[in-house]
């Protein structure tokens, strides 16, 4: 989605971004993007019949519901990795657990991660705060830049992108635990990082000032 109408504060975020996206690789200053995503616990209310010679698979209409998980998503485009958390639910000790992971798991001795993410409320240094004591909050904290996309500028997350590659190779279908989440993400992940995939980001401002002109207010002396 993108704003239906000229809006400054988008196209304000939408560059920030996109500046972002167009620096060189540095191991020490890393650009890595972040994202979440429902996954909902879905079991088959009977068996499903197997595709054979002639005949199609079936899959029957009814299914069970055992509730709802939460897919953190963190990517570092020009790195080729990615790294997926599976949680019970998306509150803010929840991002500031995930974040954590990224600052001391993942990128333990860079000197400062850019994240790029989108702009929930929960997606904020306050959650630092409210699950950690304020030493270690504030140490996170130093930890980052924090880069939001716009509001309708999800398409700006390369993290989205990971995510559809996500749910359509492995979780594309019903799967009624999360533990079974949990291992086809991980599987995922493993593969995926061993084929190096990165995401080769073309959109620049220059492309964004002339293809989505009209979202720019009209300047007159």
């Amino acid at each position: 989605m993108i704003p239906p109408e000229q809006s400054s504060a988008f196209v304000a975020n939408m560059e920030q971004v996109l500046d972002v996206y167009k620096k060189p690789y540095n191991a020490e200053f890393p650009v890595v993007c972040m994202d979440e995503s429902p996954k909902q616990l879905i079991e088959d209310g009977k068996p499903s019949i197997a595709m054979k010679p002639g005949q199609q698979a079936r899959v029957d209409y009814e299914y069970i519901r055992h509730g709802v998980v939460n897919i953190f998503m963190a990517n570092e485009p020009l790195k080729g990795k990615r790294f997926v958390e599976v949680t019970e639910c998306k509150t803010k000790k929840d991002w500031a657990m995930f974040v954590r992971k990224i600052a001391d798991n993942w990128y333990p001795k860079v000197k400062k991660i850019t994240l790029v993410m989108d702009n929930y409320n929960t997606h904020a240094a306050s959650a630092f705060y409210e699950t950690f004591e304020p030493a270690e909050a504030k140490r996170l904290w130093d930890r980052f830049e924090f880069v939001y996309t716009p509001k309708h500028g999800s398409w700006l997350n390369m993290a989205e992108i990971e995510l559809h590659v996500l749910n359509g190779q492995c979780l594309n279908r019903h799967i009624s635990t999360m533990k079974k989440i949990k291992e086809e993400a991980e599987a995922w992940q493993i593969n995926r990082n061993n084929k190096n995939s990165k995401i080769n980001w073309q959109f620049t401002n220059k492309e964004a000032r002339v293809k989505l002109k009209k979202l720019y207010p009209s300047v007159y002396d």
